[in-house]
């Protein structure tokens, strides 16, 4: 027995010397598992043997720490993270060979036939078409602006084989257009490819210019930049491609920078810092520098407006830190405005701030004053008064109304119902006029709507109000009468609005009716009244998504045969196929304010008379306004870091 106990005692010395060894880490884990297997097989053979003479302490009893749990949980976490990335990675490439592997195993035809009035190939399948549009009606979208991307945005997927055709194959957001002028933002952020925003519905994209419409044909005559023009038909056709600056053929105009493009923001971006970096050189005189260094703006409307706050901005914020100073002091920048005001469309208190606000910023503002000719190096105006004066300059912007483009001006010679010099006409169902069925609309800058001559109208309108047939109208009749000429006729809500203050003001005898007489004056002046809808980005906005649901309706009830019921704006609803574009709604435009950038400064007009004029308050509520309005999560991602490096690091000055 004692030589037992003695071994017994020797191994528990061994066993602490071993613990020890472990702890200090120069032997190995396996070592201690030995001893500790070792102490067991005795305890078994020997239980009668006292257990205080077994040393326990290789046992690791201590509870796992609260960073060790975190960092199992950190490991669990990514791990999982990338097995879901793996798996949708494999997926996708899965996904993507399918595809590759669809496309391949389409039999296409060799050859395009060619037809339509000048022979040309007609493009009657794509090489992207799946077997599904075959037997889908043709939608053509001519344009990618506002108008034509919010049709596309409206429209359903698998109701029409889509085809958008533009020379440009991304989708700008024009009202920032003045924010690249000056490197603000980046001309990448307010852009969008076309390809990610019509994926969605599965319609397709040609990268051409529309230049003819073959009506009868149903043709659309497309030129690409290299290749052979060649005909794209189509069963509905949306017109929505814009248009140009007029120039009121000015002499000089072709000395002027446009901004209507991203290409035009490029320029002008380019030429201001030309300007700056001629005018820092030595050998340049001070006649030179001053007239380098003058900008002028002609017009002052929003994006003059804008522009000419932007580079106030630039000057005042980078030009101070970078050129030399004396620079600052030679730059001048004027805005000759043909108008009282300048914004003379907004509000007369917010114009007035923005002039206020202008003059403070030394920028100068020329009211009553036309353009007569634009030199090379100088600009010749005439005011009011009939004094006719010279400004040079460095660079001019042109920014004063709309004018047609050559598609829309080709269309407009065509049709003897298009009157209008500047847009095409359409009815208030946005349908071109002089088209006889409804297969053509026109959307957006190049289209206006033909305002109703109500007074032409006037004995169907009294008749059909005049239910008791006495030959005048009560206060009832007359309430459903402008009810109903202001759903027929939208644009002339605003001036129907309030039926009982009308129906007291026309009732020049006071006996509590209207005779036709009092109706007839009422009506002639609404006509005088009535104005185009303005061409901005939020009209052609409603436009489109108007379009695009009253799209999806015609496809639905020609699919099914169950048309809507007809109402007071119905026509043509005893055919056994009805056109289903008379039985909806006409457009209603619904105005929700208009925005302004001042230069560290916003003005908001939101109609019926409240404005918001102010500082970085006012800023912001600008900015967010257009960031909600982005058309992707990419470009609100883009806009929201060039304004922080703007904050943070001031604009970007290199030319390239």
């Amino acid at each position: 027995m004692y030589c037992l106990r003695s071994k017994l005692v020797a191994s528990r010395g061994a066993l602490h010397i071993q613990h020890r060894l472990l702890l200090s880490g120069q032997i190995q884990l396996s070592a201690s598992d030995r001893a500790s297997r070792a102490i067991s097989s005795h305890l078994h053979k020997y239980p009668n043997i006292s257990r205080k003479f077994i040393s326990t302490e290789t046992v690791n009893t201590e509870k796992p720490t609260v960073s060790s749990k975190f960092g199992r949980k950190v490991v669990i976490a990514s791990s999982l993270i990338i097995g879901a990335t793996t798996i949708f990675a494999i997926l996708n490439h899965k996904h993507a060979e399918a595809e590759n592997n669809k496309q391949e195993s389409k039999k296409f035809p060799s050859s395009l036939k060619r037809g339509g009035p000048k022979n040309l190939l007609v493009a009657d399948h794509l090489i992207d078409e799946d077997d599904s549009d075959i037997n889908k009606p043709r939608l053509v979208i001519l344009g990618s602006g506002w108008g034509a991307i919010s049709v596309i945005k409206a429209l359903e997927r698998d109701k029409y084989h889509i085809t958008l055709v533009s020379p440009q194959n991304y989708f700008l957001f024009t009202p920032l257009l003045p924010s690249a002028t000056v490197g603000t933002l980046e001309t990448r952020s307010i852009l969008e490819p076309i390809r990610s925003l019509i994926k969605g519905i599965s319609a397709h994209f040609l990268e051409a210019k529309a230049t003819d419409i073959c009506i009868n044909e149903k043709l659309v005559e497309l030129s690409p930049d290299s290749g052979e023009p060649f005909y794209l038909p189509y069963d509905k056709l949306v017109i929505a491609v814009g248009s140009l600056s007029i120039t009121y053929g000015i002499e000089g105009i072709e000395h002027c920078h446009f901004l209507k493009s991203i290409n035009d923001a490029r320029r002008i971006r380019k030429k201001i810092m030309d300007n700056f970096e001629k005018a820092s050189l030595p050998t340049t005189s001070p006649e030179e520098k001053k007239r380098l260094l003058s900008f002028i703006v002609c017009g002052g409307g929003p994006t003059g407006v804008e522009f000419a706050a932007e580079l106030y901005d630039f000057l005042t914020e980078d030009v101070v830190r970078y050129f030399p100073l004396i620079l600052r002091n030679e730059v001048r920048v004027s805005i000759i405005q043909g108008q009282d005001h300048i914004l003379n469309t907004y509000d007369a208190k917010i114009s007035d701030f923005a002039e206020k606000k202008f003059r403070r910023d030394n920028i100068n503002v020329i009211t009553n004053a036309r353009v007569q000719k634009i030199e090379p190096n100088h600009i010749v105006y005439k005011m009011k008064d009939g004094e006719v004066k010279e400004h040079d300059y460095g660079l001019v912007l042109w920014s004063t109304g709309i004018a047609m483009n050559p598609l829309t001006k080709t269309i407009s010679e065509k049709l003897e119902d298009q009157k209008n010099t500047r847009a095409l006409i359409t009815d208030n169902r946005l349908r071109l006029k002089g088209v006889p069925d409804s297969s053509v609309y026109a959307i957006g800058d190049c289209s206006t709507i033909e305002n109703p001559k109500l007074v032409n109208q006037l004995m169907q309108f009294f008749v059909d109000a005049d239910e008791d047939k006495n030959g005048r109208l009560s206060y009832n009749e007359f309430q459903v009468l402008a009810k109903k000429i202001s759903r027929r006729y939208p644009i002339t809500k605003s001036h129907l609005k309030k039926a009982d203050i009308l129906f007291a003001s026309y009732d020049k005898d006071k006996s509590g009716t209207i005779e036709l007489e009092e109706l007839n004056a009422m009506l002639e002046d609404i006509d005088k009244k009535l104005t185009s809808l303005p061409a901005t980005a939020q009209v052609a906005h409603q436009q489109g998504k108007y379009l695009g649901k009253k799209l999806n309706q015609i496809a639905a009830a020609h699919n099914a045969k169950i048309y809507p019921p007809s109402s007071d704006y119905s026509t043509d609803t005893d055919k056994p196929e009805p056109d289903v574009d008379d039985l909806l709604p006409p457009f209603s435009y619904a105005h929700f304010g208009s925005l302004a950038y001042v230069g560290n400064a916003a003005v908001a007009d939101f109609g019926t008379g409240w404005t918001w004029m102010g500082g970085m308050s006012a800023v912001y509520l600008w900015r967010s306004v257009y960031l909600s309005e982005q058309v992707s999560f990419r470009t609100r991602a883009l806009l929201a870091l060039d304004w922080s490096k703007r904050f943070l690091f001031g604009r970007d000055i290199s030319k390239f």
